[in-house]
């Protein structure tokens, strides 16, 4: 019998095969992403210390009642590329959390290039 699985689940596989090339230290942690059907979260994790630097998500602050998750997602990129500069990173390692780089995710690293932030 054909097992068919969740999307979450093949979501979640492909992030643990990215996680095992992809890990931040100090001098170019990892900008972890997660993306939910409503809200997308983002964190500067410096792997090595198990440390999260600096994080932003759109919970923090919603955007106008016009604007779209693309918009809302680029503005959390900015807002992540703004902290983690004042905590002293310029340049990071994106983990996109399994999903695409399309859309939001997409979306939140051109926000974090317009930042500041290398990529």
């Amino acid at each position: 019998m054909i097992t068919k699985h969740s999307r979450n689940a093949l979501r979640l596989k492909r992030h643990e095969r990215m996680r095992l090339r992809l890990a931040g230290n100090a001098e170019r942690p990892r900008l972890s992403v997660f993306r939910s059907a409503k809200h997308i979260y983002a964190q500067v994790i410096d792997d090595e210390t198990g440390r999260t630097l600096a994080a932003a998500s759109t919970r923090e602050s919603e955007p106008g009642g016009d604007g779209s998750k693309i918009d809302a997602a680029r503005q959390v990129g900015r807002q992540i590329a703004e902290r983690a500069k004042a905590a002293g990173v310029k340049a990071v390692v994106l983990a996109r959390g399994g999903s695409q780089y399309h859309g939001r995710v997409r979306s939140l690293a051109d926000g974090a290039r317009e930042g500041g932030l290398d990529l």
